[in-house]
């Protein structure tokens, strides 16, 4: 499939049969073609270009509008955190069953399958609120109206560059960028060594800051919950509203892996997981 023009992978049915697009089996450009493709990153964009057309027929000045640019460009990495570490993986959620389904959605399915990118992508039903009111409250804060349009763009720009990124590194194959290659090795060890911790995405300032950065596997103990962060058989049976929604019980391992009869050291293990 490396010699296929864009043409032929957006007619290739394959890649999206049984379990829609397989990061994992998939090379950079055919990533380029589902990404581009994919609603979500469409709908993104169109969001990206309303918040422009906002801006220009609210604009007051320069200054509130760049001002709420950069206040979310720098914020964006620690919004991101803090809604990863404690509401992404937080077991309070799939404990209340109105509130099972979207955990389950926004990231249980995506640590018991780390490569399907339907379940990668955050949904927009849960992260436009979000951006709406975090962003755009904090854009209306520092410029008023125009900050308020500029900082949701901004967001939705991030969300969008974090969303390539984050399949960059589940995709099969190895960055030619050293900084790309290292920021996909550290986020390969959160989803098959130890879930808490590095958080990150592209920028993992914020987990240096709050000591849940660690660069090697050796550095932790292989975590027994980093596909199903918690909720287990036993977590299950108390609180069955994620398993009855996905119609199985939760997986300890990915579906058809060999891997706890692996034998070879963690980061090795670790490395080839990507």
């Amino acid at each position: 499939m490396k010699n296929q023009s864009i043409l032929e992978i957006m007619r290739n049915k394959d890649l999206r049969s049984g379990r829609s697009y397989d990061l994992g089996k998939m090379n950079l450009k055919e990533l380029w073609v589902a990404y581009l493709t994919h609603g979500t990153i469409l709908l993104y964009f169109s969001l990206i270009v309303a918040s422009i057309v906002g801006v220009y027929y609210t604009f007051t000045g320069w200054l509130p509008v760049i001002g709420a640019i950069i206040m979310m460009i720098l914020g964006f990495p620690l919004i991101w955190y803090i809604i990863h570490r404690w509401i992404m993986h937080v077991s309070i959620l799939y404990r209340i069953k109105w509130t099972a389904s979207l955990w389950k959605r926004i990231h249980f399915d995506h640590h018991q399958d780390p490569h399907l990118l339907n379940v990668l992508f955050g949904s927009p039903l849960n992260t436009i609120p979000t951006i709406l009111i975090v962003a755009g409250g904090l854009g209306y804060l520092v410029g008023g109206v125009p900050g308020f349009f500029a900082s949701i763009g901004t967001a939705v720009y991030m969300a969008s560059f974090y969303e390539f990124f984050h399949c960059i590194q589940h995709l099969g194959y190895k960055p030619k960028s050293k900084y790309v290659l290292h920021i996909k090795q550290v986020h390969v060890l959160h989803h098959f060594h130890d879930e808490k911790g590095n958080y990150g995405i592209t920028n993992y300032f914020w987990d240096k800051v709050f000591g849940t950065y660690y660069e090697e596997a050796k550095m932790r103990d292989r975590s027994p919950t980093v596909f199903n962060m918690g909720y287990d058989l036993k977590e299950a049976e108390r609180y069955p509203w994620v398993m009855l929604k996905t119609g199985s019980p939760p997986r300890d391992r990915p579906a058809g892996s060999n891997f706890r009869e692996q034998k070879k050291p963690s980061s090795e293990q670790d490395k080839q997981a990507a």
